[in-house]
């Protein structure tokens, strides 16, 4: 019974089944038939935006692209780059002592420093440039600091005391000697001289160079001595000027320095007679004592050359200067200076030959405001002992004749030559008129 009513029951579900079976059929091909339709429908109503979605759906692949891009390049550089950490533990553990005590110049820490090639630089290195202007292959050139420092510092206070000095000491000379008279008196009588050629050469040389005195001590100095009195507004014409005047006067002092030198070259030959009269002080500073002396003595023999071998060194290192860039003029002394074995560039503390071009212009402009000083201080002694300092003496360049006894107290032997010649010139003279 129990049995019977199992099997019934099992029927019963399994008809349950195929009748649900036979519904989910019927339904789902219900809906498919809609679906379809609806896609139909669905497709029809998108047609127009196909375009769009393409357009949308090519920019997001785009970007995705180089977004991938991206990440894989940052994971490429991150993984070649240390972390920073490990750069620190690095300096930390190896290179901290030897940053501490070789500390590279920036606070760049690196394996090894390159100071010496930027010292190498910062003291005028000159390298190769491909355009004219070969100044440009100077990166950095501290000797310009060091210049100025001289230029404007000792330099020209040496320069400024020894002027003063000089005046200050042809002053007490003076109060103290008062003027070289003439023993005799004067005679009355003439002796020539100077030729007319001679005072021409002096009086240019002269003239131009006290020209250039001024002018020059007012490019070194007139900044601090003039422009205080005169003010700004007309230093500054009044200095355009004088540097003017200067540059062209120069050529003038050139001339007379080279007349100077041919008429007298052969008369300022030095011999023994200029030991006793150095030694005698020229009679200068005791009255009646005149030792002998031809035409020139040896007082008038140091001015000669004196003048000769600092006017020659201020026309060279003048001409430089008006010429800048141009010459080197240091460069080629000290050379040869070093090849007679004379180290002359490190006494001086110029160092080795050759210089660069800016170097040489700064040498140039120190050794030319040094030796128109001296020449200054030479030439204030050679004006006093030619006007104030000495009776009749100035009659030499002033009108070419001398009075005689003025002649024979200082030059004896020259006074011997010149009536020598008188006499031979009056025998021939006699002989040709019988």
């Amino acid at each position: 019974m129990n049995s019977l009513k199992l099997k019934s029951l099992k029927l019963n579900c399994l008809q349950s089944l195929e009748l649900l079976k036979s519904l989910g059929a019927q339904k789902h091909s219900l809906l498919r038939g809609r679906t379809r339709a609806n896609q139909k429908t669905l497709a029809l109503s998108l047609e127009p935006l196909k375009g769009t979605v393409s357009f949308v759906i090519s920019l997001v692949a785009v970007g995705l692209v180089l977004f991938i891009c991206s990440v894989s390049g940052a994971q490429a550089e991150s993984s070649v780059r240390p972390p920073a950490n490990a750069v620190k533990n690095e300096i930390n553990k190896d290179a901290a002592k030897k940053f501490q005590t070789n500390r590279i110049p920036g606070a760049v820490l690196n394996r090894s420093s390159d100071a010496d090639t930027w010292r190498a630089i910062r003291h005028g290195v000159t390298g190769n440039v491909s355009i004219p202007d070969k100044k440009a292959g100077i990166l950095v050139q501290d000797a310009g600091e060091s210049y100025r420092a001289i230029r404007n510092g000792p330099l020209f206070s040496y320069l400024g005391f020894s002027m003063l000095a000089t005046l200050i000491l042809l002053a007490i000379f003076f109060a103290w000697r008062g003027q070289v008279k003439v023993d005799k008196g004067l005679s009355g009588r003439k002796i020539k001289r100077f030729s007319t050629i001679e005072r021409t050469g002096h009086w240019l040389m002269a003239i131009s160079f006290i020209i250039l005195g001024i002018s020059g001590l007012n490019i070194s100095f007139g900044k601090t001595v003039i422009m205080p009195i005169i003010g700004k507004d007309a230093f500054g014409p009044f200095t355009h000027f004088l540097k003017l005047t200067h540059n062209y006067i120069a050529f003038a002092f050139m001339l007379g320095l080279l007349i100077a030198f041919v008429c007298w070259v052969l008369h300022n030959i030095p011999n023994r007679g200029d030991i006793n009269w150095l030694l005698k002080g020229g009679g200068i500073f005791k009255k009646g004592e005149h030792p002998p002396a031809g035409k020139f003595n040896a007082g008038q023999k140091l001015i000669f050359w004196g003048v000769m071998i600092g006017g020659l060194s201020l026309s060279v290192s003048g001409w430089a200067l008006m010429f800048p860039f141009e010459y080197s003029f240091f460069s080629s002394t000290m050379s040869a200076f070093s090849a007679i074995g004379l180290d002359v560039g490190n006494w001086t503390g110029l160092g080795n030959a050759p210089y660069s071009v800016i170097q040489e212009q700064q040498y140039n402009n120190i050794w030319h405001a040094i030796m128109g000083v001296l020449m200054i201080c030479l030439i204030l002694a050679h004006i006093y002992i030619g006007t104030i300092g000495m009776e009749g003496a100035y009659d030499a360049m002033g009108s070419g004749d001398v009075d005689e006894n003025w002649a024979i107290e200082h030059h004896s032997l020259w006074v011997e030559e010149v009536k020598a010649q008188e006499r031979s010139a009056d025998g021939a003279n006699v002989q040709a008129a019988e």
